[in-house]
């Protein structure tokens, strides 16, 4: 397996497949990975002729600086996990320096305000970040292609629209949320939590279900109502946000519309957070 620290090894090693156009999927990932990962390279893997993972914590995007250092690292066990896709995979584990060159500030973008709901009212300037290693990543890497999960589909659609307004030529795409067995949506920041906390956590999941079926025929303030009730009579969760959002805008609701909905909910467990969406019609 091929494991490149500088973006000129990996632009020197990736040049011969861009000139003769083969196509190059790109997972890009801050390590600690999962299933959820893995899927995402399988998929990369069946779609395109090379495969490149990026294994960064970019600092950039935290606004909290304990989250930030609590985040697991656990490169070597990733490496392990990426040769079980296959070992034809090029790795690409800069450090902070390598991607940042001693200036380890976020560019400012807009993303036509889809980083002003949700996450980016929650986490000033996260999507700056976000923003910021994406478009370095893809320009060292050249993807044709990018795979990105839905479980941060807020994320998913700032890098959708960072790739229209920079005119580059990469299409995303999302993939759908890879789960537990009990329904928590996989996760990095599940490693932080206790086995018995992992269980407590499957309670998110199953109250977005049920947000999910009140919806066909309950209106957008009684089923927020709903979900800010029923975590309200479990206090071990704290409820940062519940809301259901234009898919599209990302914009909130107060009223159905005919537009294609999500429900978007961030809890904090034992000092962890934790964010999940599903679709709702």
């Amino acid at each position: 397996m091929l494991i490149f620290n500088y973006k000129a090894d990996l632009e020197a090693h990736l040049a011969p497949y861009i000139s003769k156009g083969s196509s190059i999927g790109f997972v890009p990932t801050m390590g600690a990975l999962h299933n959820g990962h893995l899927s995402l390279l399988r998929q990369s893997v069946k779609d395109n002729n090379v495969t490149v993972i990026s294994i960064f914590v970019n600092p950039t995007q935290f606004n909290n600086p304990e989250d930030l250092e609590k985040y697991p690292r656990t490169v070597d066990a990733d490496i392990e996990q990426i040769a079980t896709v296959s070992p034809d995979i090029i790795v690409f584990t800069p450090s902070v320096d390598e991607m940042y060159g001693g200036n380890t500030q976020s560019a400012s973008f807009s993303f036509d305000g889809l980083e002003h709901q949700m996450e980016g009212s929650h986490r000033p300037g996260h999507f700056d970040g976000v923003g910021t290693i994406v478009k370095k990543l893809f320009e060292y890497v050249n993807p044709t292609r990018a795979y990105f999960g839905e479980k941060d589909f807020q994320q998913l659609q700032i890098v959708k629209k960072l790739v229209e307004k920079q005119n580059m030529p990469v299409q995303v795409i999302g993939c759908p949320i890879t789960r537990e067995p009990n329904g928590l949506a996989m996760s990095s920041r599940n490693q932080r939590l206790t086995g018995q906390d992992r269980e407590k956590a499957a309670f998110i999941y199953k109250v977005l279900n049920e947000a999910k079926e009140k919806f066909k025929n309950e209106d957008v303030m009684q089923v927020k109502n709903y979900v800010e009730q029923a975590f309200a009579q479990h206090p071990e969760f704290e409820l940062e946000y519940f809301e259901i959002a234009d898919e599209d805008t990302l914009v909130p609701a107060t009223v159905k519309e005919n537009k294609k909905y999500r429900g978007f909910v961030a809890v904090m467990l034992s000092n962890v957070r934790l964010i999940d969406n599903i679709s709702l019609n």
